[in-house]
């Protein structure tokens, strides 16, 4: 028979507290704004140059094959149907069926016309591939090395029996609304191309093996993950390296070093930044007067913050504020 409890009021200990969603609060300070390209349905041959932007780019095969050309990688990448490839940093990409197929130059803004009207359908007369592509604009620039330090290209395999299942779902239902002439497509596409994106830089995070570079791959670290959170969650803390070190039970010389490798940077230099990042974010969303946004990031004075905050982006926080002001 079961123990039964002391006392009624007894209750189980609760979950130890995760603390902050580090990847979220990363895009959340970048502002993303999901622009839809749309469905293309093509025939060999076929090609499409997408032109350089600075936000990020995620192409979905539904159907046959594609090579991805991306400015500064000297492979293409041969992308099959059911494969999502994403391009966190923008940059100027092409789409084609072969090496030397002609392409199609599209500007920004050249398939706004196309929501609501089908896909957009070009080439010859050859073999089919349908493939469905978006843009993330950033309202801000991707100032944490968490962001900046990701591949060129994330590409996530159908047949990967790692990351698959948890993008399925959305790809699906990506690929049924890209099809579909229903009132409210080009919306939900909008809305489910910001859920893949944060999906697969979660897969690409959490996949062994597959996250080498610094910055990202320190989220799937327990200690260094933990002491990130702690970051995200409490900026405003007067955090030294010991006491980091101490709160995920390392050394400092230990803990300094880890984090150093994971991150890419050490752990008061990460601090100091990520405060400049979320004054920014504060200054450009919020209407709190500088002698507030100093100690809720950490700053004991408005005049410190100010002259960390010129140190940063080289401009005074009164006159960033005014300068990103939101119409």
């Amino acid at each position: 028979m079961a123990s039964s409890p002391n006392k009624l009021t007894d209750r189980p200990e609760p979950p130890e507290c995760k603390g902050a969603d580090v990847l979220a609060d990363v895009l959340d300070t970048l502002r993303l704004s999901t622009r839809m390209h749309g469905r293309f349905e093509l025939c060999a041959p076929w090609g499409l140059q997408f032109a350089t932007s600075p936000g990020a780019h995620i192409v979905l095969i539904a159907r046959g094959e594609a090579r991805l050309e991306v400015e500064g990688m000297p492979e293409a990448l041969v992308l099959s149907a059911g494969d999502l490839a994403v391009l966190p940093h923008g940059g100027g990409h092409t789409l084609r069926d072969a090496e030397d197929s002609p392409v199609h130059v599209l500007e920004p803004g050249a398939c706004a016309r196309s929501h609501g009207a089908g896909p957009i359908k070009m080439g010859g007369d050859g073999a089919r591939t349908a493939l469905v592509a978006a843009s993330f604009q950033l309202g801000a620039a991707p100032r944490t090395l968490l962001f900046k330090e990701l591949p060129r290209v994330i590409h996530l395999a159908a047949d990967d029996a790692v990351t698959a299942p948890s993008l399925a779902s959305t790809v699906q239902l990506l690929l049924v609304e890209s099809a579909s002439s229903q009132p409210g497509a080009s919306v939900i596409m909008s809305r489910l191309a910001d859920i893949l994106l944060v999906q697969a830089l979660r897969a690409h995070i959490m996949t062994k093996g597959s996250c080498q570079e610094a910055g990202m791959r320190a989220l799937a670290d327990p200690q260094i993950g933990k002491a990130l959170a702690l970051i995200h969650e409490r900026p405003e803390e007067p955090w030294t390296v010991e006491s980091l070190a101490s709160s995920v039970a390392l050394s400092r010389s230990g803990f300094a070093a880890r984090f150093s490798e994971l991150v890419g940077e050490p752990p008061l230099e990460y601090l100091a930044g990520w405060r400049m990042i979320k004054a920014a974010q504060m200054l450009r969303e919020s209407e709190l007067p500088l002698s507030e946004v100093a100690p809720a990031i950490g700053y004991q004075s408005e005049a410190s913050f100010n002259r960390a905050f010129k140190r940063w982006d080289g401009t005074a926080p009164g006159a960033y504020r005014r300068s990103h002001r939101r119409a």
